[in-house]
Order: C-alpha cells, then sequence, then structure tokens
C-alpha cells in the first residue's frame, strides 16, 4: 500500500538509531607500526617541500589572480567527478552574471558559482582550523547549498522514487544506500561526527597531511549529507591543506582525482571493506586499503603540484602571454606597447598605475588606453582605480597560457 505524504513526513521526522558505535569506523588514523607508514611519510614531507617551492617561485602579485583560476579549475573538476560539466569559460561568465538561456545549464553556473564562493571563503581564511570540526562541515554544506537553485536542491530515494528536498547544513534524516556501502544510520551520524572531529582536529600539522586521505574517505563513509557530501569533502580536504601545507590556493587534488575518477572511486570502495585477516590493521575496517588511498591521495597531490610548476614556470609562463600579446597587437585587437606592460608586470609582479606610463612613453593619456584595454580583456586586474595593476588569469585565455589546466571549450 503506499503511503501518504504525512506518513512518509512521519517517517522521515523519527530518524533512526541503530546505535552503532564509532568504533565502526576504526582506524581513522594509520597506526604507528604499519609497515608502509614511514614511505607515507616521505610522501608528506615531499608534498610539503613541492608546495613550499611552488608558491615561493611566484611573484607575490600573480599570487591572487592564479588562485582565482585555480578555483575555477578546482569548481570545473569537483562538478565534473559529480557528473556536473560546466566549462570555466561558462564559470566565469556566471561571475559577471551572464547566464546560459538554457535553464539545465544556467542552474548548472549558479551550482558552480555557488563552489567557487564557498572556496573563496576557505581560501580568503574563513575555515582556518575548523575544516574537520562538526561545524566546520556542516557550514562548508551550508554556504554551498543556499545558493543552489531549487531544482538542484531536489533529490530522488532509488527505492521509493519519492522526491527529498537538501536542506543546506542539515545531516540527512534518512538511511541511504551509496553503491554497495549502506552508511551508518541518521541517528549516529552526530556521535560519528564528535569522534571524527576529536580525533582528525587535534592533529599536528605533519600527521595530518598524513591523515588527509583517511579524513577524506571517512567523511564520506558517514555520508552525513542527503546530498552534496563528495563536493564537502573535496572542499575540507582542500582547507586542511590550506591550514597544514604553504599552498597559496595556487593548486588543488581536485583535477587529479578527476583525472583518475576511476581509481578514486575504486579506492574509496575498497575502504568501504571490513578487515580482512588479522595483518589488516586493528579496527573494524581495512588499514591496508587506507593506506592505498593515502599513497594514492598524496601522490596525485605531489603530481598536481609538479604540473602547476611547469605551466607557471617563470619563462614558459611569459613566454606564452607574450606571444600571445603579439598576435593580438598583430591582428589589431590590442595597442603597441601592450606587451611591454604585459612584461613588466610578470618581471615584477605587480605595476603601479604611474609606472604604465614611463614604460609606454607616450604619455598619461595612452598608457590609461592600453590598461583600460587589458583591464577590458580581463589580463590585467586592480583592487581599486589607483591600485598597482596585476595580471589576471582569465579562463578564456587558459588555453593558450596554462595549456592543459582545463580542456578547451567546445563550440555549443
Amino acid at each position: 500500500m503506499k503511503k501518504s505524504k504525512a506518513d512518509i513526513q512521519a517517517d522521515i521526522l523519527a530518524v533512526v538509531d541503530r546505535n552503532e558505535t564509532p568504533a565502526l569506523m576504526e582506524p581513522l588514523v594509520i597506526g604507528d607500526s604499519a609497515r608502509q607508514r614511514p614511505a607515507l611519510a616521505d610522501l608528506a614531507l615531499t608534498l610539503a617541500q613541492k608546495s613550499t617551492g611552488l608558491c615561493r617561485s611566484l611573484p607575490a602579485g600573480i599570487v591572487p589572480s592564479l588562485a582565482s583560476l585555480v578555483r575555477a579549475m578546482n569548481c570545473y573538476y569537483s562538478n565534473l567527478i559529480e557528473g556536473h560539466n560546466t566549462h570555466p569559460v561558462d564559470i566565469e561568465r556566471a561571475l559577471k552574471n551572464d547566464y546560459s538561456r538554457n535553464e539545465g545549464k544556467r542552474d548548472l553556473q549558479l551550482e558552480a558559482k555557488a563552489h567557487i564562493a564557498v572556496q573563496a571563503w576557505i581560501d580568503t581564511g574563513g575555515l582556518t582550523g575548523r575544516a574537520l570540526t562538526t561545524a566546520g562541515i556542516l557550514e562548508i554544506h551550508r554556504r554551498f547549498c543556499e545558493e543552489l537553485p531549487e531544482r538542484l536542491l531536489l533529490v530522488e530515494d532509488p527505492r521509493t522514487h519519492d522526491r527529498l528536498r537538501v536542506v543546506p547544513g542539515e545531516l540527512r534524516r534518512r538511511d541511504v544506500a551509496v553503491g554497495r556501502h549502506v552508511p551508518i544510520s541518521p541517528g549516529a551520524i552526530p556521535r560519528f561526527l564528535a569522534r571524527y572531529e576529536a580525533v582528525y582536529s587535534r592533529l599536528g600539522k605533519a600527521e595530518s597531511i598524513v591523515a588527509a586521505a583517511a579524513a577524506h574517505h571517512r567523511l564520506l563513509w558517514m555520508h552525513p549529507f542527503l546530498d552534496g557530501n563528495g563536493r564537502v569533502a573535496r572542499l575540507m580536504s582542500h582547507a586542511v591543506f590550506l591550514d597544514t601545507l604553504e599552498t597559496g590556493a595556487v593548486w588543488s587534488i581536485a583535477r587529479g582525482l578527476a583525472r583518475h575518477a576511476e581509481s578514486y572511486k575504486r579506492h574509496l570502495a575498497q575502504c568501504d571493506e571490513t578487515r580482512r585477516n588479522d595483518l589488516d590493521g586493528r579496527g573494524t575496517l581495512s588499514e591496508e586499503a587506507l593506506v592505498e588511498f593515502t599513497r594514492f591521495f598524496l601522490t596525485t597531490c605531489i603530481d598536481q603540484v609538479t604540473f602547476m610548476e611547469g605551466l607557471v614556470q617563470p619563462d614558459g609562463l611569459r613566454a606564452r602571454i607574450l606571444l600571445w600579446a603579439r598576435e593580438e597587437v598583430r591582428l589589431g585587437q590590442l595597442p603597441p606597447k601592450a606587451g611591454a606592460i604585459l612584461e613588466a608586470i610578470l618581471y615584477r609582479g605587480e605595476l603601479p598605475r604611474a609606472g604604465a606610463a614611463r614604460i609606454v612613453g607616450t604619455g598619461d593619456r595612452q598608457a590609461r588606453r592600453i590598461v583600460s584595454l587589458l583591464m577590458e580583456r580581463g589580463v590585467l586586474a586592480a583592487d581599486s582605480s589607483r591600485a598597482a595593476l596585476r595580471l589576471a588569469f582569465p579562463a578564456t585565455q587558459a588555453a593558450r597560457w596554462m595549456p592543459g589546466l582545463f580542456p578547451e571549450q567546445s563550440a555549443e
């Protein structure tokens, strides 16, 4: 007999608690006695060194603009993992309130805009020290979901086909299934999150780097929200690395996870499995699977730092941007001397507005015109009308300036 709406609502309100204990998600960290532990510590050290080296190699003025582009990249790849393909050019248009007339594409643009807003909040310190707390995790979900269009807040229960609304920042109130994995009952989630926070939020920086993969999986294993768990986990991991590494927000693991999506999902599923034998740790879940996921996670991070190092290597980046400027001048899209201004900023990181006139050598009026054109093209930015000029990295130029960062946009 089909339930009435009132009966369904009563079922939702009566949150089921099967009295599971947090021991079910142990081990939360890889034990000191694990034979693979030294190798994982070495990977964490390599990641820390490479991330610091990348940040310190960049002129200070370039870091905020590059981080802005990386937010669009992170959003694109994180959403791609969820099956939502919104190209960074369309994301950039959404940030300027330029939306597609197609309702579905517009919804995805709004979703991307919400994702970027949350990451910008994280990148500017909004979650510092709280990424692995219950309050921080709930706030990521709330900030992301409260900006979504209503259609994207509705999900369908695959068993009953009921249409359910995701409430921003609210833990799920009913049972769910994720593939073959059946997460803990909704009533158990608060005590599991309390245990999660007690362990992960008290680790030192070095230990937190090694434990980042475990924290990522265990959050997904709990599946605390009706929907949005994957995005929350990846944003949380981004925040963890901001806290524990010198990243400058100029690289992200999301691209690597999306490029190896099958491996990522396979590792997550393997970490759901119970302990295999007496040599597989002392917890309920497999420590061997967690070790392999940790190796995959840290190696993926290192690969992404290495990739960004290649893109922003000063000589290569300068050559690509100046070649683009020369071609634009030859086509009449930019005035002569535009490249000279870009070159000066590439060397110095930023340029006082008065310096533009000296570089152009034809007076303030002509310098202002060139700067204005470069800003219209989105390749220069400034915090105010009098602030120093800095390089911007528009998504429309990414294919030329930062090849391989994300796929070129196909024609509609």
